[in-house]
């Protein structure tokens, strides 16, 4: 059922993706433009005040678990390979594969938690 009327009038000036029923409500013609106002004022300020107290967003600790992760995971897997490849090559009485993985499990964290500890001294 198509709005008729004043709900008409009013739908047809708000910002494509809302509906009447998702406005403020209007005791004029400027109030839903006043509201979307206020609320991008109100957005505006909350991101100016996250940037003077230096907040970590979102996208930052993202970043930061991301690099956590990769810095495991990379020596982990290099040391998995490279054993792999001396399991192939040499015949030892242990795993080259296990002993290697362990060992670049330890770099991994090692680099890991040096990161994570001079990423929270910076801040």
């Amino acid at each position: 059922m198509a709005p008729t009327g004043a709900a008409a009038a009013s739908a047809a000036r708000l910002p494509e993706g809302l509906e009447a029923h998702d406005a403020p409500p209007t005791s004029g013609a400027a109030a839903p433009r006043d509201g979307m106002l206020e609320a991008v004022a109100r957005r505006q300020a909350r991101k100016a005040r996250s940037r003077r107290e230096e907040r970590p967003g979102l996208a930052r600790g993202l970043g930061a678990s991301g690099m956590i992760g990769w810095s495991i995971a990379v020596p982990t897997l290099v040391g998995v390979a490279l054993g792999a490849w001396l399991d192939g090559r040499a015949d030892a009485g242990f795993s080259w594969t296990l002993t290697l993985m362990a060992v670049g499990l330890l770099v991994g964290c090692a680099n890991a938690w040096y990161w994570a500890r001079r990423e929270s001294q910076r801040d």
